[in-house]
């Protein structure tokens, strides 16, 4: 169940001028006279207020802000963000609940310790008295702010403990889910490019460029290794990583660079390539033909696929679980 549609319409202004995208004061928060008790849900012994569905949404609201192409969009959008705030706000707390009926578990207070010594370092410069003014200005005790970051340890420990159980994946399903998708597979021509780029300074002509080049050409021809040509020749960005350029297909590159990459195999360097801003050789690391990909290549993807599959299944059924044993009531 959701707010009132247009319950978070209305909110929108203040949504985005505490997300930091709209400077102008916000107009009556009408999402508060909507729930003039400031309560949207209860689940199990916990209220769910205005408040808490504000700070889970407007992080995200950028997002959307970026992603939607005109009002109406983005006012869906805001709906959608709204259900599924209410919905993992309900569900935390009945995660949080599956952990706390078992009398053996607990949370060691040395885990809290240093999460809350983490935060303090890292969002409030080990500086505690930034820290303690942002508890006040939440209105929120140093004991309520420890059962806050306790329960966020429970929750995460959790949803942990399922994915870890769903971490297996035989074979033959992995062989049937390729067998299936192997459109899925099907890979461009590519080429893994290392580049060595002569850039040319005031009155240097061809000649000049190509002379540097044939030099360089002549190393690799004779073994050495072209990472470590392009470490102490090349002017290009990628000049300390050895000029490499990592996978391209032949759409990512331009004509002059593509027909002269992929004329060359795997190992191989191609010709000078001079151009009005230099000259440049390009080295093949590796091939990559089009094609469908054999199951051994991607296997592993294949698996980490089925893994996040699995997950999410069985994460639903478990929630859903939750949601029909647990204690929830709408307002």
């Amino acid at each position: 169940m959701t707010l009132p549609r247009g319950a978070y319409a209305a909110l929108i202004p203040s949504l985005l001028a505490a997300s930091g995208l709209a400077q102008t004061a916000p107009p009556e928060d009408k999402l508060d006279l909507q729930f003039a008790n400031g309560i949207v849900a209860i689940a199990e012994d916990k209220i769910i207020t205005v408040d808490d569905v504000r700070r889970e949404m407007t992080p995200l609201i950028p997002q959307v802000h970026r992603e939607a192409r005109n009002e109406q969009e983005f006012n869906q959008k805001i709906e959608a963000l709204e259900d599924n705030a209410i919905q993992n706000l309900i569900d935390r707390v009945l995660i949080i609940k599956d952990f706390q009926k078992d009398d053996k578990k607990h949370v060691p207070v040395s885990f809290v310790d240093n999460q809350i010594a983490d935060q303090l370092n890292e969002q409030f410069d080990n500086d505690r008295s930034k820290f303690l003014a942002y508890l006040r200005a939440r209105g929120t005790t140093m004991r309520d702010y420890r059962k806050e970051v306790e329960e966020d340890i429970i929750y995460n420990y959790m949803l942990h403990q399922q994915h870890k159980s769903q971490s297996i994946v035989s074979p033959v399903r992995i062989e049937q889910y390729y067998k299936e998708n192997k459109d899925r597979f099907y890979q461009d021509d590519s080429v893994h490019l290392r580049l060595i780029q002569l850039s040319r300074v005031s009155g240097a002509t061809d000649g000049d460029l190509r002379g540097q080049a044939d030099a360089i050409l002549l190393r690799v021809k004779s073994g050495e290794k072209f990472e470590d040509l392009a470490k102490e020749y090349s002017s290009d960005s990628r000049r300390a990583k050895g000029g490499d350029w990592g996978w391209m297909k032949r759409s990512d590159l331009k004509p002059e660079f593509s027909e002269p990459l992929f004329a060359v195999k795997k190992g191989e360097c191609s010709e000078p390539v001079i151009l009005p801003e230099g000259c440049f050789l390009l080295y093949c690391e590796d091939r990559k033909y089009a094609g469908i990909q054999p199951l051994d290549e991607v296997r592993d993807q294949i698996e980490r696929i089925l893994v996040q599959q699995m997950g999410r299944e069985f994460e639903d059924r478990w929630l859903e679980r939750l949601r029909r044993n647990g204690y929830v009531k709408h307002f």
